[in-house]
């Protein structure tokens, strides 16, 4: 079964990190992309964000911002948030604490900033908390949308997407290749949706 959003009843595993940004007076929506920059996608995506005078966060890898440095430096001249992603995307269950923690602070060396997305959403509590203690700000999201999927129907997957959205949400998409065939039929329709029904697009902010 594909989850959609993070089990609020495992929330309580991570304490400190966040899923969305309540905002009960204003109507808003984070935009997250995983995994670039990559030259095949990102420059569509900043095309498509410059359209909709829409901010986005940018979860990097460090092996990516080493690839394509002026690519990255883009992401920060066009006014959107990065964040690290890790270096090389390790899966934090299969990983060491210490390992993942170097792997991390690796990332830091090419990714400014506090702001930590963990691959996968898999990290342990250990790994978690010792980030925590670092400085880093862990944010989860509160719809993934599967854009890696080539198999998702367009129609299903934009009511999805609709039905889910609510004031503060964070929603994961992803630079990456294997989503540039989804995102290019299917996030355009969302975010004029979204400027429809009147949501402004804000960056993710430490808390």
């Amino acid at each position: 079964m594909r989850l959609y959003r993070f089990p609020k009843w495992l929330r309580w595993i991570y304490p400190g990190a966040v899923w969305e940004f309540p905002e009960p007076h204003e109507k808003t929506i984070y935009l997250t992309f995983d995994d670039g920059p990559n030259p095949e996608i990102t420059p569509y995506l900043l095309d498509l964000l410059d359209q909709y005078k829409a901010k986005a966060t940018f979860f990097c890898l460090g092996q990516q911002v080493k690839k394509y440095p002026d690519l990255f430096q883009q992401l920060l001249d066009r006014g959107h948030q990065v964040g690290n992603h890790s270096m090389t995307h390790p899966n934090g269950w299969r990983t060491s604490t210490a390992r993942y923690l170097k792997d991390v602070e690796e990332a830091s060396t090419y990714i400014p900033g506090k702001l930590f997305r963990p691959p996968y959403g898999r990290i342990t509590k250990r790994q978690a908390k010792a980030l925590q203690q670092k400085g880093y700000t862990i944010i989860f999201w509160t719809v993934v949308s599967y854009d890696f999927n080539p198999d998702l129907r367009a129609k299903r997957f934009i009511r999805k997407m609709k039905r889910m959205t609510t004031s503060g949400s964070v929603f994961v998409f992803h630079d990456n290749p294997k989503a540039l065939g989804v995102l290019k039929k299917e996030l355009p329709q969302l975010m004029q949706y979204w400027k429809d029904k009147n949501y402004t697009f804000k960056k993710v902010h430490h808390e």
